[in-house]
């Protein structure tokens, strides 16, 4: 997920304990993202179709 986040152009702005808040520096637009191992499908699409890095 951190990859395909920073291929697409995307930076980590903070962590906190559970989640991480990544931008699009193109778009402004902040998502946070869950700080597991695993993340469902339905989530990830989600997250990068909101951060237009899909």
């Amino acid at each position: 997920m951190e990859r395909r986040l920073r291929i697409a152009g995307c930076y980590l702005k903070r962590e906190g304990s559970s989640h991480a808040l990544w931008i699009n520096p193109k778009t402004g637009i902040v998502e946070a993202v869950p700080r597991h191992n695993e993340i469902k499908e339905p989530l990830a699409s989600k997250i990068l179709k909101n951060l237009n890095a899909e």
